[in-house]
Formats: C-alpha cells, structure tokens, sequence
C-alpha cells in the first residue's frame, strides 16, 4: 500500500506585496521574527509553479503580488547580490528593469529552477549600492561590476 502524499497545495491567506510587506487575511503581520522567518523560508517549486514559506513541519502556498525574492545587498567588487533567503549570486545585469508598479528597479535571479528565471527586487538599500556604480557612457548606461564597465538596459 502506498503512502498518501501531502496534501494538495492551496493558499492559506499569506500575502506577500511588492513592498515586501506580508500580510495573512489582509492583516499585516506585525511580528518582526515571523516576518524574517517567512523572508527566509519563501521557495519555489518549479514542478508546480508555487511559491511557499515553510513554519515547522507547515508548508504553505503564498500569493506573490510582484516579486517573492529580495536583493538585500550588491556588491559591486564581486558583482554579487545577497537575497531575503539568504542565497546570493551574480548579479545578471542584462535582467535589470524597472517595475511596472512604481518603478523600482528588478533583476531576474535562480535560473537554475527556471530557465527563465524569478524576478527579485531591490530594496532600498542594496539599490542605493546598486546607484553607485551606475555610470553613463557613450549614450548609454552601465555599472563598473567586477572592474569593467557593463551595459544595462535601463536608461
């Protein structure tokens, strides 16, 4: 006899808006360690095309209003930035663009569950990191990441 597996995936309230508030039943989640603790614990199950935080042994679907991931932190000397799950990887700059809902800036993170990737948003500060190495040449934008000069396509 074969075990039942977990239950169906369903979204239990949990909201995550685009400014990285959450909320559960359109009520913010006031906790600051339980607001971290969601911050770190959001995945994505590509196989069902999910995003999720853990609590425990509880697994629950989240409902994404822009981004479920975060860039905390850029460094311009090794072209990385550190995410809200406390992952880090390159910065792809070619993937930056602008939110459609008030403009902050974007870049797409995780290829490796999607070859197109997840969006991830900056956040005030690694933004502002971000700024400082933005530069106009030629015409155009770029960063100075990793000592060269890379094109972006903001502009």
């Amino acid at each position: 006899m074969s075990r039942p597996g977990p239950p169906p995936l369903r979204p239990f309230g949990l909201v995550l808006h685009h400014d990285g508030r959450f909320l559960h039943e359109g009520q913010p989640i006031r906790n600051r360690r339980l607001r971290e603790h969601f911050d770190r614990s959001v995945r994505y199950l590509p196989e069902e095309g999910k995003y999720v935080v853990t609590l425990a042994h509880f697994r629950g679907e989240i409902e994404v209003e822009e981004c479920a991931f975060f860039v905390r932190s850029f460094d311009a000397a090794s072209a990385r930035i550190g995410l809200s799950d406390r992952s880090e990887e390159p910065l792809d700059p070619g993937s930056l663009r602008l939110s459609p809902i008030d403009g902050a800036t974007i870049c797409t993170i995780k290829r490796d569950l999607l070859p197109e990737g997840l969006p991830a948003r900056f956040t005030h500060g690694a933004h502002a990191e971000l700024l400082q190495v933005i530069d106009e040449r030629g015409g155009g934008f770029g960063l100075e990441i990793a000592g060269e000069w890379v094109p972006i396509p903001l502009g």
